[in-house]
């Protein structure tokens, strides 16, 4: 029988508890149990002296007295791991609150795990598809790389979220995996249920570390996530996508925890660890032999400040930056994505080749044009502008309205069928456009459309229906 080993605690600080143990002590990252019914749960952050540790609740401790036994459970934070987690919402310790059936059998890990090693991560540049027009066109996600995803409130960041687990199932026949980091109770539940109803829960993994935890909580719910992301790609050999809501919350919860902590701060207030514990959970995010785990990161910038730190630090670690805009959105462009401040490294001629390239940058070059007659044209009209400034106009105007895209899990709300559009229409799209192929063409033939084969059919049912109201009027 294994021998129980219980401590006692020894000093409360909100959060931080020391525990003193007889004649052995707990290593590091161990679970502790105690509190009237061993429901208050701790974390071994740190070894005090040769009696004594000081962990981080995951729990509230409201109630714990000093002097009440602690027990050593022997082992870390473990995450359920397989197939059975699929369509399920998780907390931080792997339990389920979807109110249905709790997973008590099966396997499950450890949340502290190694990133792998770096033999046996894929050196190749590998573009990942999405299947939507903007993306893929001008700010393409490397496969097994992190792309960060700039937006406030009401810009449709939920459901670019929503359409790339779609696509990901879909275009991929892999898993998607939503790890809400001081997410807000209401935005979760608002997200699962419209997963639920689209019909993309199946295979779509959820946890939660809530805003009104604490912030040891939220400071390890996204090790929990990539545990069980990691068992997908390995053992299941299928690719990822791991969506993360949002990663400045994970380092803010590292900042409370190291001031609870009482270690020393560095600049700005934050936790003198901020650069290793942020690359601990970054360098587990890759892609091997068996698959790859890409990830998609909503980014908060403090005060739009992007020398902060904290910012500073996660661009450090994404291949690709999706910046949403109010202003895009305001005029019904959706997705509401800025292709003049979202950027790849992966778009290179010897990534993506010579033609997307070209392509990329001569489309860049005409919305940048258009931006800068926006001021002349509000003044002085089309009237005044040069031939070829209008012809430069009325490109850009198509371009933006072919980057506009209907998603599928917005079919019911809008009433326009959603597209998963290849690259190869995607560049053929963009470059008719650019060569006048479409002159005659009004703006509005461009707008949510998938490919570009679709504007004349749309011109042509247009022709149709003006032909039938002429003869029913005469």
């Amino acid at each position: 029988m294994k021998q129980e080993h219980i401590g006692r605690t020894v000093s409360i600080r909100g959060s931080v508890v020391d525990a003193a143990f007889d004649d052995y002590l707990p290593e590091i990252a161990h679970v502790l149990l105690t509190g009237e019914g061993r429901d208050i749960v701790l974390e071994v952050l740190e070894h005090v002296n040769a009696s004594t540790v000081r962990c981080i609740a995951m729990t509230a401790t409201q109630g714990l007295a000093s002097g009440e036994p602690v027990l050593d459970t022997g082992r870390t934070i473990e995450a359920p791991v397989g197939k059975r987690v699929l369509g399920r919402m998780f907390n931080v310790f792997g339990d389920t609150i979807d109110n249905a059936e709790p997973l008590d059998d099966g396997e499950r890990r450890s949340i502290h795990r190694e990133p792998p090693p770096l033999e046996q991560q894929a050196t190749s540049a590998e573009v990942f598809h999405t299947g939507i027009k903007v993306i893929d066109l001008l700010s393409p996600l490397e496969r097994g790389g992190k792309a960060g995803l700039f937006g406030g409130a009401g810009v449709g960041k939920t459901v670019l979220i929503m359409e790339l687990i779609n696509n990901m199932v879909g275009g991929y026949e892999g898993v998607s995996l939503f790890c809400g980091i001081g997410e807000r109770c209401r935005e979760g539940e608002e997200l699962y249920r419209e997963m639920r109803d689209s019909g993309v829960l199946k295979n779509t993994v959820m946890l939660f570390g809530q805003m009104n935890e604490p912030p040891g909580a939220r400071l390890r719910v996204g090790h929990a996530a990539l545990t069980m992301a990691e068992h997908f790609r390995d053992d299941q050999r299928q690719d990822v996508l791991l969506l993360m809501d949002n990663i400045f919350r994970f380092i803010q919860a590292g900042m409370e925890v190291s001031g609870l902590m009482g270690r020393l701060p560095s600049r700005l207030g934050y936790q003198p660890t901020l650069a290793t514990e942020l690359a601990g959970l970054e360098e587990r995010i890759c892609n091997t032999a068996t698959g790859a785990i890409t990830s998609v990161q909503a980014v908060y910038v403090p005060a739009d400040d992007f020398t902060d730190p904290a910012a500073v630090h996660t661009f450090g670690h994404l291949s690709s930056s999706i910046v949403l805009s109010r202003k895009k959105a305001s005029q019904g462009l959706y997705p509401a994505i800025d292709p003049l401040q979202s950027g790849s490294s992966m778009l290179v001629p010897g990534v993506v080749g010579e033609r997307h390239y070209r392509l990329a940058q001569d489309m860049r070059s005409t919305l940048a044009e258009y931006e800068e007659l926006k001021d002349i044209i509000a003044m002085l009209g089309m009237q005044e502008l040069s031939r070829e400034d209008r012809m430069v106009v009325r490109r850009a105007r198509q371009l933006e309205r072919f980057l506009t895209q209907p998603f599928f899990v917005t079919e019911q709300f809008t009433g326009h069928s959603g597209r998963m559009v290849s690259m190869e229409k995607a560049l053929d799209g963009a470059e008719r456009i650019l060569n006048d192929d479409f002159a005659d063409n009004p703006e509005q033939d461009f707008y949510m459309i998938g490919g570009v084969d679709e504007v004349n059919k749309r011109t042509d049912d247009q022709d149709d229906g003006d032909a039938e109201g002429a003869e029913e009027a005469a």
